[in-house]
């Protein structure tokens, strides 16, 4: 598997496992709290700027909105911050992009379903996925007949679907039936999943139909269209010419001979019925399980759905935000000797492999960043230090007193 920067502990869990050095010093540890607690509420004000941004931005396309409710976000929805503070949320977030090719694969590879999908692309001026966590697990999926295997299945934690929907005039010019469309022609849907199988991410489109595989179909026609030609030109077709032949000229046959024949090519057929029936019903059987799994994303996997996302995605990401402070603060604030950032890097990613038996990429940059936008963090060429708990504290105070700032002039 890929590397993440995202970090599968929450906020609490690190910060205990951070100060459990110092767990005798119950002054210093309630002072590690009480930072942490003002640096989340820091950045769960950030989050409430960017929801307010967002939400404001997508106004203009939210399905869920009525017609008149949006007409008075005209002029004031502009799709490109829209667009631009959704991948800042995503990117804080530790969200990434997946990109075409993982798509493609995913959409002629098939874990659980075994089922093929159509999906209408000219639906969609521009749709996107992202992801963020992943793990495999073991599943018993249903191979030849009876035969059940068990296999290792890689899951997606989280999934958001990004679709910018067509506007009508070219919907209308690809033939596509705007009566039968889902949503409003020229929205934008966005909505979250989790435990998405990453060779099924295209369960998750709204418009994906189940299409017969080639296999299905050779399957289901060749033996039925050869097969059937075979029999009824070798057993039923030549029995009843004879028997016609026979009751037109008034000749004697062999009565017993030709119903024999008759019989079996007619039994045969029978069979070959029964084979293209059955053939036929375990696609009908495949479209059930789709539509169970499609059922169940909808009902039990589904985290968010346009607007109802933002909050979502912007708690995320301020638990990402938050989790890169405690770790780089308080492993700078350990160490001796200011570090660089490579060196920062390898303890904290260390410390994961070996504690917590993780394999991640610490986002070391962005966690640096922070603690220099915040007032902690200090570059000295090229290596980086923090300021000690007790500066800390009143620095970071000072900082949330001064979110708000009122000049009264007397």
């Amino acid at each position: 598997m890929t590397r993440e920067h995202y970090i599968p502990f929450n906020k609490e869990f690190l910060l205990e496992q951070q100060i459990a050095a110092f767990a005798d010093d119950k002054q210093k540890v309630d002072d590690f709290k009480k930072l942490f607690d003002i640096i989340e509420h820091y950045y769960h004000y950030e989050s409430f700027n960017l929801n307010r941004n967002l939400k404001q931005n997508y106004a203009l396309y939210d399905p869920d909105l009525s017609e008149k409710e949006r007409e008075d976000f005209i002029g004031k929805s502009d799709f490109s911050v829209f667009k631009e503070t959704l991948l800042t949320v995503l990117e804080r977030g530790n969200y990434y992009r997946i990109d075409q090719e993982t798509l493609k694969e995913a959409f002629t590879e098939s874990d659980l379903i075994g089922l093929n999908l159509a999906i209408d692309f000219h639906a969609f001026k521009d749709y996107e996925l992202y992801v963020r966590g992943h793990h495999k697990a073991k599943e018993t999926v249903k191979k030849y007949y009876f035969w059940k295997k068990e296999v290792e299945i890689e899951y997606y934690d989280r999934v958001l679907i990004y679709l910018n929907y067509s506007d009508a005039d070219y919907l209308t010019q690809k033939k596509v039936k705007l009566g039968k469309m889902p949503i409003d022609p020229g929205s934008i849907a966005l909505k979250i999943f989790k435990r998405v199988p990453k060779n099924d991410l295209e369960t998750i489109f709204p418009n994906a139909i189940p299409k017969m595989s080639l296999k299905d179909k050779l399957l289901l026609w060749v033996p039925g269209v050869f097969g059937g030609i075979s029999l009824l030109s070798a057993k039923v077709i030549p029995a009843l010419i004879n028997m016609y032949n026979a009751y037109e000229t008034g000749e004697t046959i062999d009565l017993l001979n030709s119903k024999t024949s008759l019989n079996q090519g007619l039994i045969a057929l029978g069979i070959l019925s029964a084979y293209c029936f059955r053939q036929y019903n375990n696609f009908i059987n495949k479209k059930i399980r789709y539509s169970k799994m499609l059922s169940d994303s909808l009902y039990f996997k589904n985290v968010g759905n346009n607007s109802g996302a933002f909050y979502s995605l912007l708690n995320s990401s301020e638990e990402e935000a938050l989790k890169e402070t405690i770790l780089a603060y308080t492993f700078l604030n350990k160490s001796q000797n200011p570090l660089t950032a490579q060196e920062l890097d390898s303890q904290i990613e260390s410390w994961f492999a070996s504690q917590l038996n993780t394999e991640l990429d610490f986002d070391v940059n962005d966690a640096l960043l922070k603690l220099k936008t915040i007032g902690l963090g200090i570059e000295t060429n090229g290596k980086w230090g923090v300021i000690p708990l007790n500066e800390a504290l009143v620095t970071i105070d000072e900082l949330w007193d001064n979110v708000f700032e009122y000049n009264v002039t007397k």
